[in-house]
């Protein structure tokens, strides 16, 4: 009883300070911040509310494979605790929600957070047909309530939504790409901090959150890289904002980059605690390992966690010269992987198996040699410690930088790029594709 009157306490606090803030945020043009959301079962209809400083207008649509209901609003600072969304699966992982209650209704989860400057996106998980009742935004005492009413629907009347719901988006997406860049005197660096925006990435320990713990490791090796003034560095993301696997590859690839690296950190269910470690990974055709698999498969649905419709790849060229480029690429980044692993066991614990490979997205450019560092487990009490300490941070990206240094002095720039290609294809003949 004490906890409940605690919790309502809280929620009128917040309530209370959301109306003080409400004008002053509004004068200087801040988003309106979110406070709070719930779901609720009423009859046939299952809603989804937030509680917000004001009202604000959005566009809410279907989308199918898998089944979701998207609403995109105007920026919104949501000040709200990620595992709120999360589903029974979820809450399993996480020790502060194991004993949750399963989830009924329509809504198996939900994400929310920013999507891009001015923008911002909720994306709600379905358990089965659903349709879009209605979504509005009303005041209430002290503040405003958005609201997402969703009711069963047919499985043939889903679909036509979707496919409806598919072009809006289709038709609502930004402008083209830009041209390619022009050529940088000094190696081009890509940092990918994983995640971002809506996608949240891995909800661990002690509210440790993955997009943030790597978009701060991304900015500490960025800041080191810099300061040598050998490389020209380029965030794929500084910020918290959402940015499609495909856009992560482009940005490379406009950029003539030299070496692409992506930063993440994983969570394992609640019997994975004693997993530890660092791991560092290169693209394959066939993964080395089950957990190589698994890990490539959770990273592929990034753009579907935020939301975004599925989308055809492009199928890759089949021709000698495409073939060749893509396996020196390749070459080169298990030499490169090979040494930010020696390099990183000097700073850090690296997994028991720290060199593995899978069929990463983000690892596919097939002229830029590109690796994918798992910093550690959010599930892990000691990795979480390190992985959200400065000192931790500081370390571990001096090393990885010492790591990029020490691959582009291997790089001599009189040597040929087919001998020094081979060169690396032969240190490598026993690892990975």
């Amino acid at each position: 009883m004490r906890s409940l009157l605690a919790a309502k306490a809280w929620q009128w606090i917040a309530l209370a300070l959301a109306a003080l803030g409400a004008a002053a945020a509004h004068a200087q043009g801040a988003p309106p911040i979110a406070i709070a959301a719930r779901s609720e079962i009423v009859g046939r209809e299952t809603r989804l509310a937030f509680t917000l400083q004001s009202c604000v207008s959005g566009e809410a649509y279907l989308l199918q494979n898998p089944s979701r209901a998207i609403v995109d609003l105007p920026e919104v600072n949501f000040q709200i605790d990620p595992a709120v969304g999360e589903s029974e699966a979820q809450h399993k992982r996480s020790r502060r929600r194991r004993h949750a209650e399963p989830k009924a209704g329509l809504i198996e989860s939900f994400r929310f957070g920013r999507l891009a400057p001015g923008k911002s996106r909720i994306v709600v998980d379905l358990t089965g047909p659903a349709a879009i009742v209605s979504l509005n935004c009303a005041p209430i005492p002290g503040a405003a309530e958005l609201t997402l009413v969703l009711a069963p629907s047919t499985d043939a009347a889903f679909k036509a939504a979707a496919r409806a719901g598919a072009k809006r988006q289709q038709a609502a997406e930004g402008p083209a790409p830009a041209p390619p860049a022009a050529p940088s005197e000094k190696p081009v660096i890509v940092i990918d901090p994983g995640h971002g925006g809506v996608d949240t990435g891995a909800l661990g320990r002690d509210h440790a959150i993955e997009k943030f713990v790597v978009l701060d490791f991304a900015k500490a090796l960025g800041a080191k890289l810099r300061a040598s003034n050998h490389y020209r560095v380029v965030f794929t993301r500084d910020d918290d904002i959402f940015v499609p696997l495909g856009e992560r590859v482009r940005i490379a690839r406009r950029l003539n980059a030299a070496l692409f690296v992506s930063i993440h950190a994983d969570a394992l269910a609640s019997n994975g605690d004693d997993v530890t470690g660092a791991t560092v990974y290169t693209v394959s055709d066939r993964a080395s390992d089950a957990e190589a698999a698994r890990i490539a498969e959770h990273e592929n649905m990034a753009d579907s966690a935020a939301g975004e419709e599925a989308k055809e790849s492009a199928s890759d060229v089949n021709d000698i010269l495409f073939d060749l480029t893509r396996r020196e690429t390749r070459a080169f980044s298990h030499v490169f992987a090979r040494s930010l692993t020696d390099y990183f066991k000097v700073a850090a614990r690296l997994n028991k198996n720290p060199r593995r490979s899978a069929g990463f997205v983000v690892l596919k450019a097939p002229d830029v040699p590109s690796v994918l560092l798992e910093l550690g487990y959010l599930s892990n009490e000691t990795d979480v410690a390190d992985l959200t300490s400065p000192a931790w941070r500081d370390k571990a990206s001096a090393q990885v930088a010492k790591a990029i240094d020490a691959f582009f002095a291997r790089r001599l720039p009189d040597q040929p790029a087919a001998a020094s290609a081979d060169a690396a294809l032969k240190a490598t003949q026993s690892g990975g594709n």
